[in-house]
């Protein structure tokens, strides 16, 4: 019996792969979009993600009259608040992802595979990047919206625009974290609990003196108030870079922190806790106030004596004083003031007006605040806030200073002055009977009431006002001459209301004006 001898085969040849590093690379990448879509899934993030770009989406597409002159060192702190939404959002479903194999019961059959727990970790990190990236790209196409539109005033603060992004990161870092060192559900609404009563207890410790620690929170609560008068961005004191440094070192050291938690304790990761732990702390350190006596009287000569920090041009016969940042928007208010004084007649035809910005910081920053009426002839007040209703707010200061000679003699007429001023206001208005509603505080067009203007306002009796109503009804030249024709006796404060009526060829109200009662 012959017995055959099959030779052993020869080993097939190995080709090297991939070197081991970066297959632990990849794995850890793709467990992050495995993770990243995961949480989209998650009706929390899902919903608020549709929210925070639903608000954005509407705001953007519903516009006003001052919208369309935007103050972009104050657009781009607008655009902080609203990923709160979907920051609060990713800090409960991080978490909930991290602790799914707790949760399930499947920890010890991670023990089996090649990835090791910080990896995992590192991949629940990296899963929040892309909710960053789009917040970036939903504050970015909002910031960019305002900043190409003509009217657009100052300048914007990459410092402030990167805050939305990096607290949405933090967020979610923060939730990995809580998943490692307190491997609870409950751990994310406490924390939120905790931060908030410890930012307002610090907040409420510090006093105003040392009002910087508010701004360790995430979006800093400073002496800004955010009302609605903006003023210059370099009186507003706001460190926003340091800040920006602050935010991401905070979110570097606290996934290092994570890494750490889960047996991450290699050269590399203790190398980035320290530098993240340096950055933190220059965040921190660069946002304690210097030179705040400095601040204050720039402040205190921006509010009390503009003219120092002030330039000027002149169109046409009058002189325009603004901010730096305003300086695109004197052009505007030129356009106001003709075709005001176009139809004043007299000498104030040819006044040479001065129109001065001015802002008032004596109540604090940003604050809602009246302004008080100059005491300089011919001399004009203009906010800080232009377009919609701040228009002729404005024409009604400059017809005020035409007829009155300043705005502080312009208190509590009771004689024809009123009537005359509004026509001045109202006779060249495109739509006047809308832009009366607007100017009365109260929207009506009967009655007395009060007119708003950039300082004290007018007040008008319910004479004044039927009288200047019933202008608005008759051909606005035949008006115009008769204003220019008597002049003299509509500005005189001897003239009252019914001769001014009787003047123009209107009816006089009946009974006195009830100032007179």
């Amino acid at each position: 019996m012959n017995t055959t001898i099959t030779p052993l085969r020869e080993p097939a040849a190995t080709f090297p792969g991939p070197d081991r590093p970066a297959r632990r690379t990849g794995a850890v990448l793709a467990l992050a979009r495995f993770e990243a879509r995961e949480l989209l899934l998650q009706i929390p993030v899902l919903v608020f993600t549709a929210l925070y770009v639903g608000v954005v989406a509407v705001g953007l597409m519903r516009q006003e009259g001052m919208d369309d002159f935007p103050v972009l060192h104050r657009v781009d702190r607008e655009t902080q608040t609203a990923p709160l939404l979907l920051a609060i959002a990713l800090l409960v479903c991080t978490n909930a992802a991290a602790l799914r194999s707790r949760k399930h019961g499947t920890v010890q059959q991670f023990d089996v595979l090649a990835m090791e727990p910080w990896r995992r970790t590192l991949a629940h990190l990296l899963s929040v990047v892309p909710f960053a990236a789009l917040t970036a790209v939903v504050v970015a196409a909002e910031f960019t919206r305002e900043a190409l539109k003509p009217g657009a005033i100052g300048h914007g603060s990459l410092g402030e625009l990167a805050v939305g992004p990096l607290s949405v990161l933090l967020a979610g870092i923060t939730g990995v974290l809580l998943a490692r060192v307190v491997p609870s559900s409950f751990a994310p609404i406490l924390f939120v609990v905790a931060v908030y009563l410890l930012i307002v207890t610090a907040s409420a410790a510090a006093g105003s003196d040392d009002a910087w620690v508010s701004r360790l929170s995430p979006i800093p609560v400073s002496d800004i108030a955010g009302g609605d008068d903006p003023v210059p961005s370099d009186l507003l004191g706001r460190p926003a870079a340091w800040h920006a440094l602050y935010l991401a070192g905070l979110c570097a050291l606290l996934s290092c922190a994570a890494l750490l938690f889960s047996g991450g304790r290699i050269r590399a990761v203790r190398a980035a806790t320290a530098l993240a732990l340096a950055a933190t702390t220059a965040g921190v350190i660069g946002q304690v106030p210097r030179d705040t006596e400095a601040l204050e009287a720039a402040r205190k000569t921006a509010s009390t004596t503009p003219q120092k920090v002030q330039s000027c041009t002149t169109y046409g016969r009058s002189t325009y004083c603004a901010f730096p940042e305003w300086n695109g928007v004197r052009d505007d208010w030129a356009r106001v003031v003709d075709r005001v004084q176009s139809a004043a007649g007299g000498t104030a035809a040819e006044t040479r007006l001065t129109v001065r910005q001015r802002i008032d910081t004596s109540g604090g920053i940003e604050v809602d605040s009246s302004l008080a009426p100059s005491t300089t002839p011919a001399e004009v007040t203009v906010g800080t806030r232009w377009g919609g209703n701040r228009v002729p707010e404005f024409a009604v200061g400059v017809a005020t200073v035409l007829v009155a000679g300043s705005e502080d003699a312009a208190q509590d007429f009771c004689d024809a002055r009123p009537v005359t001023i509004m026509w001045l206001v109202l006779g060249t208005d495109p739509t006047p009977l809308s832009t009366f509603t607007k100017l009365r505080l109260d929207d009506a067009t009967i009655g007395s009431g009060h007119v708003l203007a950039p300082t004290n306002g007018l007040s008008l009796t319910a004479q004044q006002t039927a009288v200047v109503r019933e202008l608005l009804t008759r051909p606005q030249a035949q008006v115009s001459t008769q204003v220019k024709t008597h002049w003299s006796e509509l500005t005189s404060p001897k003239t009252s209301t019914a001769e001014a009526a009787r003047l123009l060829g209107v009816a006089a109200p009946e009974g006195a004006d009830s100032c007179e009662e």
